[in-house]
């Protein structure tokens, strides 16, 4: 065999090699980029927006899908972690968390904490008393009573300023309504659509609210002070929600009712 055809063959068997190894790498699948992952703070007692379906124990809610509606919008996947609602600003400001949904009032004491989207939620708060109750009226007849709320609440800042009233604080508003069945308070101190949801679960048997709203509170969801750009992609989303028809369809579900103008 001569040099030239030596040559030649070599040459072949390196097309041949490296065409194959070629082959091998074109025909592997390419890897699926993973969606990025949006931790989500709340706390999963507060019956309509965020609870915990006895079946799936799935957590539901307006909250839940609202911020489920909200994640998709911007291409991730929405991570639910449950915790008590006073711990919900901590854990933003220590970095365990990206975001909160739980029903929070926009207050400014807590705006100097962290940042907040636009308001999705107008509620207020309201009290509610036993059914067979017909002496507290309003909340100026709360004055030396004993009031349950839940702890870092609106509820709460707002009991704590009637006269003489001797506050109980539970960690969440289930505790807090079952304190009053049971008569070890005169009264609960809480959101609008929270005490009127427990109305409905319980058939209006034990409870009932009474007296006009004390406040008119905006609900946003908030991201660390740190977090701006998160919180400027939570907004352009939540606009987006409101025009495609999304986040009525959401408020209808569970409120059974068009969302307010």
């Amino acid at each position: 065999m001569s040099k030239k055809l030596i040559a030649w063959s070599v040459l072949a068997m390196f097309v041949l090699v490296f065409g194959l190894a070629g082959c091998g790498q074109s025909s592997k699948p390419a890897e699926q980029p993973q969606a990025k992952v949006l931790k989500v703070g709340s706390d999963t007692a507060f019956a309509p927006f965020e609870f915990q379906d006895e079946k799936s124990k799935d957590y539901v809610g307006f909250d839940m899908d609202l911020i489920k509606a909200i994640g998709k919008q911007m291409g991730m996947e929405v991570q639910v972690q449950s915790m008590n609602f006073d711990g919900l600003i901590p854990a933003l400001e220590a970095g365990n968390i990206d975001a909160t949904i739980s029903a929070m009032t926009i207050t400014d004491e807590r705006a100097k904490k962290v940042n907040f989207t636009k308001p999705y939620y107008k509620s207020g708060l309201s009290m509610v008393v036993k059914s067979d109750n017909n002496t507290l009226k309003s909340f100026k007849d709360l004055e030396g009573k004993r009031i349950a709320v839940q702890i870092g609440t609106t509820g709460a800042d707002e009991a704590k300023k009637i006269k003489d009233a001797k506050i109980r604080e539970f960690n969440t508003a289930p505790e807090a309504f079952m304190e009053l069945k049971a008569g070890g308070v005169d009264a609960v101190v809480n959101d609008l659509p929270v005490n009127e949801y427990y109305i409905a679960q319980a058939g209006g048997k034990d409870a009932k609210t009474v007296g006009d709203p004390l406040t008119s509170e905006d609900y946003g969801i908030a991201t660390s002070k740190k977090s701006t750009e998160l919180a400027d992609k939570l907004n352009k989303a939540l606009d987006e929600l409101k025009k495609n028809g999304e986040y009525e369809k959401i408020y209808v579900k569970w409120f059974g009712k068009k969302p307010p103008q």
